[in-house]
């Protein structure tokens, strides 16, 4: 993907609906060129990259890439992992928000070992993947934003949520740490820790 340097450019996960989507709208909105990715819905995606490209007058791409892939970070992978792809297009990256997750609700006895491990890939491993790929490109400019969409039983817990939790909780114990190691960089990192929202 080859854009203006000088046009802020922001990265999306999991932005075809809900939270990311209206994350995607709002950064359009504010003028920024948008890399939209997903899991398994790009039609849903292509469809909002089009209207906002439309309405906006930015430019949006929309790449199908599990950013929970643990094979993007292995160093025996026969080929990069899809999300690795999309962050070798980029030339430069303002800001990166680590927005895909999913959650089990359920007792932890009635849990799966691939249950467990599908939720811990997806919510945490994940911003470990992106986070690791977008800052050489940030570093590149002396600055940047990274953003993480935890949730309040990430810092409370959740009965019937302990997978979610976990990662949530991890998720922001990784954010204070990286806000730290990046400070000196001018990068920040912040989490934003949702209650309950109402999607569509």
């Amino acid at each position: 993907m080859n854009t203006i340097k000088n046009t802020p450019l922001a990265l999306v996960t999991g932005a075809s609906r809900g939270i990311g989507r209206a994350i995607a709208e709002t950064l359009a909105g504010a003028g920024y060129d948008l890399v939209l990715t997903c899991s398994r819905t790009l039609p849903e995606l292509s469809g909002l990259a089009n209207s906002l490209e439309e309405k906006y007058g930015i430019h949006c791409t929309a790449q199908m890439a599990d950013a929970s892939d643990p094979s993007a970070m292995a160093a025996d992978a026969s080929e990069p992992a899809a999300i690795e792809k999309v962050f070798a297009s980029l030339d430069h990256l303002d800001v990166l928000v680590n927005n895909a997750g999913i959650s089990y609700i359920g007792l932890l006895t009635d849990m799966s070992i691939e249950e467990w491990q599908n939720v811990i890939h997806t919510n945490l491993s994940s911003c470990f993947y992106t986070c690791r790929l977008a800052i050489p490109l940030m570093l590149q400019k002396h600055s940047g934003r990274i953003i993480n969409i935890s949730s309040m039983w990430g810092t409370v817990g959740a009965s019937c949520e302990v997978a979610y939790s976990a990662t949530k909780s991890g998720l922001n114990g990784l954010t204070r740490a990286l806000a730290k190691e990046l400070a000196p960089s001018n990068i920040q990192v912040n989490a934003i820790a949702c209650g309950v929202i109402d999607t569509v």
